[in-house]
């Protein structure tokens, strides 16, 4: 995925969400991109549609889900790079099996979303290389053999793990639900992972001002923290002119108040726990896109504190803590503070537009925007520089 520098107006008349696709190891093996035009009667061009899908992703895996008919139909006869896997919804295939076969011999991947109501004709079928459903739908009458199993639109670690039980390939959707983290009743104490710990532990002495030589000793308790940290320091997504070698050097380049970000940033992905893969990745991707919509503020401090505040707002669901206990020992920001355990404060309404996003929810969409007083081109290409420096990171 690249970094997207280019003005596309077509961004301007349609609301983007995004979602992972998992495989049964937990591994993010692709994003699906949804493009809901504002107006249901826009009449947009598959060109314009093509020209930004190319410069996100001109390589690797996508999912490309177009909730629009004129500009579907349109698209499958102007389709983007093969590389781009288009959903197809099933109540349309036959209508457009001609130029579905052509798709299919000049090398396309297609997803068939949904159940026809008749079969498809075994020549149509073939075309597909995979057959997507929501949950509900399989409980009640399970795909037939055929394309590979998808299930969408998941919430919640339980659902994901159900879809994979019932057979899935992969599914698309976030192993996370929307409500806070709630240990259950009974459940025993929660502890912050050990891998973890010299993480919050170098946090709280930045926090408290400690000096360089006490901050490098902490660190030297778990030497591929260090290499990682290095390793994002110097990723083509932090942008530093000169190499950073040494994590003296790197405090010294960065100075105590840029360095908290980084160790948040570390917090959220250094977990070795395979199941959480997909959380990190959508708190990462939250974070940047937090970080993007705050690029017109002034004030420096404020863009950081959104980048923790949305790269912190899975947190509860990654370390197993409500986020009234979790933050008595990780140090904060006060408004990231209220944006997750108080649900207040100025960084909330930021991190609702970034859920609709990540719901792939139009009226949310336009609910959250409209609450900011964002227009849907700024958000889009927000979102979209945020999905390709979280690419340069991982």
């Amino acid at each position: 995925m690249s970094s997207t520098t280019s003005t596309h107006p077509i961004l301007g008349q349609l609301a983007l969400g995004f979602a992972p696709m998992i495989d049964p190891q937990r591994q993010v093996v692709a994003t699906r991109l949804t493009v809901m035009p504002l107006r249901p009667d826009a009449r947009l061009a598959a060109a314009d549609l093509n020209a930004f899908v190319a410069e996100v992703w001109p390589a690797g895996s996508a999912v490309l889900s177009v909730l629009h008919e004129q500009l579907l139909g349109d698209l499958l006869a102007e389709p983007p790079a093969p590389h781009i896997i288009l959903e197809v919804p099933a109540f349309l295939a036959a209508a457009h099996a001609e130029s579905l076969q052509a798709l299919r011999k000049a090398g396309h991947t297609l997803l068939l979303k949904g159940r026809p109501s008749q079969a498809l004709a075994p020549e149509l079928q073939a075309c597909f290389k995979y057959q997507a459903q929501e949950l509900d739908e399989d409980r009640q009458q399970p795909l037939p053999a055929g394309p590979a199993k998808l299930i969408t639109g998941l919430r919640g670690a339980e659902a994901v793990d159900e879809a994979f039980q019932r057979g899935a390939a992969a599914v698309l959707g976030w192993p996370v639900a929307d409500e806070p983290f709630e240990p259950a009743p009974g459940a025993a104490r929660s502890e912050i992972q050990a891998d973890l710990q010299v993480i919050v532990q170098l946090m709280s002495q930045v926090d408290q001002g400690e000096d360089i030589d006490k901050l490098e000793a902490t660190l030297k308790r778990d030497p591929s923290l260090a290499f990682k940290l290095l390793r994002y320091m110097n990723s083509a997504a932090f942008g530093l002119s000169v190499e950073v070698s040494s994590f003296r050097h790197a405090i010294m380049l960065l100075g105590m108040a840029r360095l908290k970000r980084w160790l948040a940033l570390l917090l959220t992905t250094a977990s070795k726990d395979h199941a959480l893969r997909p959380v990190m990745f959508g708190a990462l991707r939250r974070g940047l896109m937090m970080e993007e919509l705050a690029q017109s503020m002034d004030d420096r401090e404020m863009r950081d504190e959104m980048f923790i505040c949305g790269l912190f707002s899975l947190l509860d669901h990654m370390l197993k803590q409500p986020f009234g206990k979790l933050l008595q020992s990780i140090p904060v920001p006060e408004r990231v503070r209220q944006a997750l355990v108080e649900n207040t404060g100025p960084y909330r309404p930021y991190l609702d537009l970034v859920r609709a996003i990540e719901a792939e929810s139009g009226f949310d969409y336009r609910a959250a925007a409209e609450q900011l007083m964002l227009g849907a081109e700024e958000i889009n290409h927000a979102m979209l520089r945020a999905l390709a420096k979280a690419g340069q990171l991982e």
